[in-house]
């Protein structure tokens, strides 16, 4: 019987980068168990990445992640100051940090998330959680950083799947567990296998 050991196979899932952008606000430890390793949805693996109180050192972090040809996906997560659901933002406006001017001068005035909102929407409410999709940009940190890491993305057709999480004021953690699972599960399942020469 020939020994055929999976650890020595090279991973072809691509990553899928998650992150709290304020390390103030507490979601969900990805490690759930003894192992070490981070909760993955089917056909991704995650990579977590440690919020900032720097929005503007974040973002830039950020953007270095979703350079690497490894990282297929960023789901953003923090709070949202409307009461009631939980909230995917689907667009960010450009605007400086502190919310006067724009903050890049030759860029769109509006970029959309490039994440399957549609479908993230559909598996979130599934869990029972109440939730909306929202084209209004909150004048946040988040909304910064996801204008950046937008505005930054290349044209092709292999740009990064980029979405946001917003949850509400007095959600618990297992909400909070169980609505990024529903959502990072939803984008894994449109990102691409790594090809094999990057995965070894």
């Amino acid at each position: 019987m020939v020994d055929t050991d999976s650890r020595a196979r090279p991973d072809r899932r691509p990553a899928l980068a998650i992150c709290v952008w304020n390390p103030d606000y507490p979601t969900w430890d990805l490690v759930e168990d003894l192992s070490g390793e981070p909760w993955s949805p089917p056909g991704a693996r995650t990579q977590p990445i440690r919020g900032d109180r720097d929005a503007q050192a974040l973002a830039g972090r950020l953007i270095v992640a979703l350079k690497d040809q490894d990282c297929a996906g960023l789901l953003l997560i923090g709070r949202t100051s409307h009461p009631g659901p939980f909230r995917l933002q689907m667009r960010a406006e450009n605007r400086r940090l502190e919310g006067s001017g724009r903050l890049d001068e030759t860029g769109p005035g509006v970029a959309r998330v490039t994440a399957p909102v549609a479908e993230m929407l559909r598996d979130l409410t599934a869990t029972g959680l109440p939730a909306i999709a929202a084209s209004d940009a909150e004048e946040d940190a988040g909304s910064y950083i996801l204008y950046r890491a937008l505005a930054d993305l290349p044209d092709s057709l292999n740009s990064p799947s980029i979405g946001l999480l917003r949850a509400p004021d007095g959600a618990t953690e297992e909400a909070m567990r169980t609505a990024i699972k529903a959502v990072a599960s939803a984008m894994a399942r449109h990102l691409t296998p790594l090809p094999r020469s990057s995965a070894a």
